[in-house]
């Protein structure tokens, strides 16, 4: 069996961890930059005399992309498992992901209207997930498990910091054209100190299984009855996930439309800051702490249901200090949650020869709450009960969530 086959037991070091973090913090910020602020800013410039209201608009253009994410990850991460180059495994599609997202957000730059910038978005959408399907998995590939807490809270903070960074891109850039061009320049240069310091594992040839479409295409699919475990966590990661992406979705439309916030923009800088820093004050101590411990699914079950009781004060205290507040909190339970939640799932992985593909199947957890969100959010906001139902909504899902972390049997 290969080495990029067996099971890790060397402790990696901080300049791989510090490489590998560089590199989610640039896949992020290419996503993020546009979430936060440009998209939102280009539907308004567009949606004008297309029949939808801008919160429409935003919601149709990022659901179609999510939809692009949800079969783009498992699809390059189950690439990326059979890939034998010099170069390794992950690395060739680390850089081509990040080549091409950078591209992409170059065609964004240039969208003159409703279809090319839905057509840019899915373009960003797919390459940037053949680059994050590969730098995920690169973590069962070599790191040991009980090293793999800290590990995600690096990784945790690292996406965090991603999207302030991208958030702070955006904003401070002075355009939609020039925030696009900066968030560019930071994606491809952010992977590649990882590519070009640490030597990627190779798959021998040997080990590369015989190709065959139904067996591909079969491949995607794990069985709950087999895999109760990966479902269960499957699950959880997702409910958890669709409730903050029904949290972010609309808020610089929330601060703008129901707060009255003098300066929606700079408020979603705020919130984001105020996030980041009280996730980056737990994300890494909580992987941390779990690597000790050695278990997982307490820390899960109630960071999420901190995130789940901050979401219900959002829907029923609509106030600017209370957003702060709110954000405080989020970023406490995600911070626990995000690298925890991370550990366990490489914990449930059910093979070495699929970590890529299987990892990309759970990653589907994070791009679907992307594509429910809009479809949930639109209505809800325009005709169903406003933010406050939304929010309402949200808290539900998300302590349904950390409720269901009980059900994963054989990780502690």
């Amino acid at each position: 069996m290969s080495t990029a086959l067996s099971e890790p037991v060397d402790r990696v070091g901080k300049g791989w961890t510090a490489s590998l973090s560089l590199a989610n913090v640039a896949i992020w910020v290419g996503w993020y930059g546009p979430l936060q602020i440009l998209l939102a800013r280009q539907a308004e410039d567009f949606a004008p005399g297309t029949g939808m209201s801008k919160e429409t608009l935003l919601a149709w253009v990022t659901g179609v992309g999510a939809v692009v994410s949800l079969a783009a990850n498992p699809f390059f991460g189950a690439l990326s498992d059979r890939t034998t180059a010099r170069w390794g495994r992950r690395s060739p599609w680390i850089v081509a992901g990040a080549a091409g997202g950078a591209l992409s957000l170059l065609v964004l730059a240039g969208a003159g209207g409703l279809w090319l910038m839905t057509f840019g978005w899915c373009l960003v959408q797919l390459t940037l997930n053949a680059s994050f399907a590969a730098v995920t998995a690169a973590v069962p590939d070599r790191v040991p498990r009980l090293q793999r807490g800290a590990v995600g809270g690096w990784i945790g903070a690292a996406q965090i910091l991603g999207a302030v960074v991208g958030t702070g891109l955006a904003t401070a850039a002075g355009g939609i054209a020039a925030g696009y061009a900066a968030c560019a320049v930071f994606t491809l240069a952010g992977v590649l100190p990882y590519v070009l310091r640490h030597q990627d594992l190779r798959l021998a040839v040997t080990d590369q299984p015989a190709w065959s479409w139904r067996s591909f295409a079969r491949g995607f699919w794990l069985s709950p009855r087999r895999y109760p475990d990966f479902a269960w966590a499957w699950v959880t990661r997702f409910l958890i996930n669709l409730s903050n992406a029904l949290v972010l979705l609309y808020l610089l439309y929330y601060l703008r439309d129901r707060l009255h916030h003098d300066d929606p923009e700079q408020g979603v800088l705020i919130l984001t800051a105020v996030d980041s820093v009280a996730l980056l004050a737990t994300v890494v101590v909580g992987g941390v702490w779990s690597d000790r411990v050695g278990r997982r699914k307490p820390f899960v079950r109630w960071s999420g249901v901190l995130m789940a009781v901050a979401t219900a004060l959002l829907a029923l205290w609509q106030t600017w200090p209370s957003a702060i507040i709110v954000a405080a909190l989020l970023g406490v339970g995600l911070g626990v949650f995000m690298s925890v939640d991370f550990a366990l799932m490489t914990d449930v992985l059910p093979t070495a020869l699929d970590r890529g593909k299987d990892l990309g199947v759970i990653n589907i957890a994070n791009s679907l709450p992307q594509v429910a969100a809009p479809a949930l959010a639109a209505p809800i906001v325009t005709h169903l009960g406003g933010y406050r139902a939304l929010y309402g909504l949200a808290a539900v899902l998300g302590l349904a969530g950390a409720v269901l972390v009980g059900r994963i049997r054989n990780v502690d």
